[in-house]
């Protein structure tokens, strides 16, 4: 997962990516507003979920230390960082900030 999530975060469309765990409840509130988010922005965005439990070391080495979190990067680069459960509008509006 580690050279190919280097190749996805550097595409030039931004890439949201939700570091997430199965035992997590404000993850699995945070999943179906994703859905609406990449609904509207369709291919603007794009999203990758990460269980952190399957991914330890990419957790570790974005020191992700509570979940959710999620990253957004384009180019390779992070622009954006929040650990908690955002709304739809924010997540949008965040996204076209670094569009």
């Amino acid at each position: 997962m580690n050279s190919n999530f280097n190749s996805i975060i550097k595409s030039e469309t931004p890439v949201l990516i939700d570091f997430h765990a199965d035992w997590c409840g404000p993850c699995k509130m945070l999943a179906p507003i994703l859905k609406e988010v990449k609904s509207e922005l369709k291919d603007n965005i794009k999203i990758i979920k990460i269980d952190v439990d399957k991914n330890q070391n990419l957790a570790a080495q974005y020191q992700v230390r509570g979940v959710p979190t999620m990253m957004l990067f384009k180019s390779g680069q992070q622009m954006w960082r929040q650990s908690s459960v955002l709304q739809k509008e924010d997540i949008i509006n965040v996204i076209n900030q670094h569009s």
